[in-house]
């Protein structure tokens, strides 16, 4: 079970960092960031000791507010924040087909909420990619009290240069986690390397929607405070991140903005306007008896000096998430959308060797052969066919899942 009580969340921050270093650990991350005085370049450049010094000073505030799958979900009204995550998590395991003896990559899986709960809901085999020691250990111990250790487990590694043979994976997915990459051209090719031909890559992204402004004033500070309180080098705009799949190789089948409809808002459980029992650690009579308690423990001594910094710029965090959720215009989804999820095959060899006929003929035709429009078809109707191969759908109930061949 997640780590709940005070004292866990106390002693847990800094994770692997030395206790009397967690102070100039914070001094550190905190200079990456625009906030103070850093800039974009040298958080891509330094993105692996960023990243890492984040989680090692956030993840145990994460666990105890959050519980053990750090992201967010679409709701249903009557719906609870944890029933919401465990539908949200199913959803992307149905989405990818995934079939029972499967072998699979989570991508950046923090502490392995969402990689035990797939596991279970799919009888996969799920490996768990993370480079960052302090959430493998407690991810570790995770898989032991749920009893998942055969079926789960973990490797530390920079999902920039992962350590698998190619075509390793039957599946692969990435819950809010590749927004941490320097470059998303480079980890989504490093996905498609590893992932077997015509198997599925699906993900959650964080994005930048088109009504991002970049000369507005209020959406940059909005925009740096969610760099400060998450780990991010940048946020990317959909339209980068649907382009960066393309380059890396990947056909783009399904792309959709799940905050849009979503009939509860996904940042509710961070507004501080609103009360919840069901999530009342993190409402604003929560998050105030968090920060005063951090504050006690770090004066005794029990939590490490910079605890309360730390709770600060997750503070900033959560004002940012909201701001750039809220509706402008309404509706539409706000100048930053979380929920952005995409389904990606990687084509097989008889999609790309019909993509690759198409472009010579193309440049025949534009050296005055004449175009052969029943061959185009043709190829048409094969891209077709082999699209609807890798789609692979489930009944849910019967967990029967559609044939890839």
């Amino acid at each position: 079970m997640s780590k709940s009580g005070a004292l866990d969340l106390a002693t847990g921050v800094g994770g692997k960092i030395n206790k009397e270093d967690v102070q100039s650990a914070v001094d550190q991350y905190e200079k990456y960031h625009v906030c103070y005085g850093g800039d974009e370049e040298t958080r891509k450049a330094n993105y692996s000791d960023m990243v890492n010094k984040y989680y090692d000073l956030a993840t145990s505030f994460y666990e105890f507010g959050w519980g053990e799958s750090f992201h967010f979900a679409p709701r249903w009204k009557g719906e609870s924040l944890r029933e919401s995550i465990k539908r949200h998590e199913h959803f992307l395991a149905l989405q990818m087909g995934l079939k029972p003896g499967m072998k699979v990559l989570d991508v950046g899986c923090g502490i392995g909420g969402p990689l035990r709960e797939i596991a279970r809901f799919s009888s996969t085999s799920i490996t768990g990619l993370n480079n960052n020691e302090y959430q493998i250990s407690r991810g570790t111990e995770l898989n032991r009290i749920a009893g998942v250790s055969e079926s789960c487990n973990f490797v530390k590694a920079d999902f920039m240069k992962m350590p698998f043979s190619d075509n390793t994976f039957d599946g692969i997915y990435a819950i809010e986690a590749t927004c941490h990459a320097p470059d998303a051209v480079g980890c989504y090719k490093e996905i498609y390397r590893v992932l077997k031909p015509g198997q599925c890559f699906a993900a959650y992204e964080w994005c930048m929607t088109d009504h991002f402004d970049p000369n507005n004033e209020s959406h940059k500070k909005t925009k740096a405070e969610i760099e400060l309180g998450n780990g991010l080098p940048d946020i990317r705009s959909t339209r980068e991140c649907l382009d960066a799949l393309k380059l890396a190789g990947f056909e783009v089948v399904r792309e959709k903005d799940l905050a849009v409809d979503s009939p509860v808002s996904w940042y509710l459980p961070l507004d501080t306007s609103k009360f919840s029992i069901t999530s009342f650690r993190l409402t604003a009579f929560g998050r105030l008896i968090t920060r005063t308690m951090v504050k006690t423990l770090e004066f005794v001594g029990i939590a490490p000096a910079g605890s309360n910094r730390v709770s600060s710029f997750l503070e900033k965090a959560a004002e940012g998430l909201v701001e750039g959720g809220r509706c402008v215009p309404p509706r539409v989804g706000g100048h930053r959308s979380e929920l952005l999820q995409f389904l990606a095959p990687r084509p097989r060899l008889r999609e790309a060797t019909t993509a690759a006929s198409r472009r010579l003929r193309a440049e025949k035709n534009t050296s005055g052969h004449l175009a052969d429009p029943d061959a185009d078809k043709l190829d048409e109707v094969k891209e077709e066919e082999e699209a609807r191969s890798v789609l692979c759908f489930a009944d849910q109930r019967k967990s029967t899942f559609c044939s890839n061949s």
